[in-house]
């Protein structure tokens, strides 16, 4: 697993692209896993903090209780238009719920404004990065993953 950061050191070149996708729109959709097994998805805005890309939730909320009891989670970025202009995102990984209070008081801290109640907080660890383009009619699939050179492959 990585953090942004290792992801950003590894992938210097599909970073930037990845970001900007996130960066591009408020709202995202996280999957995570129910009790029984079963995808649940669910609306989420994320954050660059620090090293990590990390997301809030409402204390009790389903996604946070799907992540405490099996972190695992795939989170896509919203792709804008029809077009896919800039491109289509996906990071896929196991997020960890912060508990320190210090780290807790650092994440507030840098979001542009407090959580309005409660909350839980998760910095993501990644596992995969996959960044699709459409150029000269032609799909590109660009992929990353801890430890292992980017892969681009194209599709007809």
């Amino acid at each position: 697993m990585a953090t942004w950061q290792d992801f950003e050191y590894e992938a210097p070149d599909l970073a930037p692209a990845v970001r900007a996708r996130f960066e591009a729109n408020k709202h995202h959709v996280l999957a995570t896993l129910r009790r029984d097994g079963s995808p649940r998805v669910s609306g989420i805005e994320v954050d660059f903090t620090g090293a990590d890309l990390t997301f809030g939730s409402m204390y009790g909320a389903m996604k946070a209780r799907d992540l405490q009891r099996d972190p695992r989670f795939a989170l896509h970025a919203h792709p804008g238009d029809e077009t896919l202009a800039g491109g289509d995102s996906k990071v896929s990984g196991r997020a960890v719920e912060i508990t320190d209070e210090i780290e807790i008081a650092a994440w507030v801290a840098e979001l542009p404004e407090p959580p309005p109640g409660p909350f839980h907080a998760f910095r993501l660890e990644l596992e995969q990065v996959v960044h699709t383009t459409v150029e000269d009619e032609h799909v590109w699939i660009t992929s990353w993953r801890p430890g292992r050179p980017v892969q681009r492959v194209r599709r007809e």
